[in-house]
């Protein structure tokens, strides 16, 4: 088998159904449904640089065009459901929201029940270089459509996604706004990962709101220190900011889990429309 072939063969075809194996059970009580109501949703598929498809959702309203664009970034766990219902948020707001499942060449994270496995198995195995291709890629899709207008673009992610909205905003100069949820900002160098946020501070050309949890395990105050530090000697010329929520754990937005905080992740999400509101971008 020729290595074309055995790369496409591993590539993902379709979007996971419901919730990643790693995160069952899911908190039924508080977890929030966003409706489709006078919404255009569902999986649309785009092809990268390198000729493969990339399956997305996709969500924005059903009457209008011009749409500002939100980029959705998946958490470790790849687009499940709860990265589904994030877009319709934003298309009910009135944006174009679109979440490419980034490790669609690596491997299908949904049925892999040890998030340990889907690190060193998948993600680990992500080239950083691809995902930002991979993100210019599913732009250029949706100016395809016509119903967008990519001149007012913003990209938000979650976790791992919180990491490469910081690494996008130093990538796309047309770049208008960030929200970085919970991205780890510091860490080893890897080949395929080279650097981190704090590596390049300097080049961060999109203002990124980083909202952080000050009881995060993962994430401690001195890496936002670090990195808010790096901004500051760099002249911080995007005016990049951070918050951070006291009582949030990490992952405070994922309302299907037991690390949900109502507050710091209601706050956040207006926080994130104002931001990307006062960048032109709504």
């Amino acid at each position: 088998m020729s290595e074309e072939i055995t790369r496409r063969a591993f590539v993902v075809s379709g979007l996971a159904v419901g919730f990643a194996a790693a995160v069952q059970p899911v908190t039924a009580q508080t977890q929030i449904t966003t409706d489709t109501r006078g919404l255009v949703a569902g999986e649309v598929k785009f092809k990268g640089a390198d000729g493969v498809e990339i399956p997305a959702y996709r969500a924005h309203p059903e009457k209008g065009d011009k749409f500002p664009v939100v980029l959705v970034v998946q958490e470790i766990f790849g687009v499940h459901e709860h990265i589904k219902d994030v877009c319709r948020r934003f298309a009910k707001k009135g944006y174009y929201a679109i979440a490419p499942e980034l490790y669609a060449r690596q491997g299908d994270v949904s049925k892999i029940e040890d998030f340990r496995k889907i690190i060193s198995d998948v993600v680990s195995k992500v080239p950083d270089a691809q995902v930002m291709s991979d993100l210019d890629a599913a732009t250029a899709y949706v100016k395809s459509t016509g119903k967008a207008n990519t001149d007012k673009l913003a990209i938000t992610g979650f976790c791992w996604g919180g990491r490469i909205t910081w690494l996008y905003a130093a990538h796309n100069p047309k770049l208008k706004a960030g929200v970085a949820w919970y991205g780890r900002l510091v860490g080893a160098a890897t080949e395929l990962q080279p650097k981190n946020p704090v590596d390049l501070a300097a080049e961060v050309k999109a203002s990124v709101l980083g909202l952080y949890g000050g009881k995060d395990q993962g994430i401690p105050q001195t890496t936002i220190d670090q990195m808010e530090a790096a901004l500051k000697a760099a002249g911080n010329p995007t005016k990049s900011e951070f918050v951070v929520y006291p009582d949030a754990e990490h992952g405070f937005h994922a309302d299907y889990r037991p690390s949900y905080n109502s507050k710091a992740a209601k706050d956040g999400f207006e926080r994130a429309l104002t931001w990307f509101k006062k960048r032109g971008v709504a």
